[in-house]
Formats: C-alpha cells, structure tokens, sequence
C-alpha cells in the first residue's frame, strides 16, 4: 500500500512542480517511462499471484529501467537509435499487455 502511495504523490509532485529534465535525458525519457510502468505492473500481477517481494520489485524496477536505457543508448551509438528503441518499447509493451490480462483475469475472476 505505501508503494501505491507513493505512486500517486510522485505523479502529483511531477504534474504540479514541473522538474526540468536534462536533455541529454530526454530522448531516453519514454523508454525509462515504459520501464518503469512493465515493473510495476510486473509487481502488481505478483501481488495478485501472492508471490510480491519488495526486493524482487526494486531490483527489477531498477535493472528495467537502466537495461532498457542503455540499449537505446547503444542504438544510439550504433546508428539505429530508432530501430532499437521500437524494438525495446515491442517488448515491454507485450509484457506489458500481459500482465494487466493477467491482473484483469484474478480481478474479475475474483
């Protein structure tokens, strides 16, 4: 309950402060943003599984974000920035697809 806490006061903090972002971040924003939200929906579907660790969540959260940034990043490098960055938003976004059918079917499965 406190992580969803949490959550919310973030997103209100962001939506009312407005914190300027670097730009050497920005291109790399919505990638982390689409990380982000896999692993907490990844740790939602755990709750509902009765299998949530705090930990698990955390160091997920983390190595999502970073992994799927530094792989734009060497898209970026490499020349194919663009290709990559589909690629890695494909991926996290049918994971993500998944786990919120996984979490509908326990809601309404009840």
């Amino acid at each position: 309950m406190a992580a969803v806490l949490g959550l919310i006061i973030g997103i209100v903090v962001g939506v009312f402060v407005r914190p300027d972002i670097p730009v050497v971040l920005q291109p790399y924003l919505p990638i982390m943003v689409v990380a982000a939200l896999d692993a907490l929906l990844g740790a939602a579907r755990a709750y509902f599984e009765r299998n949530f660790s705090d930990k698990v969540f955390v160091i997920s959260f983390f190595a999502n974000v970073i992994t799927a940034t530094l792989l734009v990043l060497l898209g970026n490098q490499l020349g194919v920035g663009s290709q990559l960055s589909t690629a890695v938003i494909v991926v996290l976004g049918i994971r993500i697809f998944s786990n919120v059918s996984t979490i509908r079917r326990f809601i309404f499965k009840g």
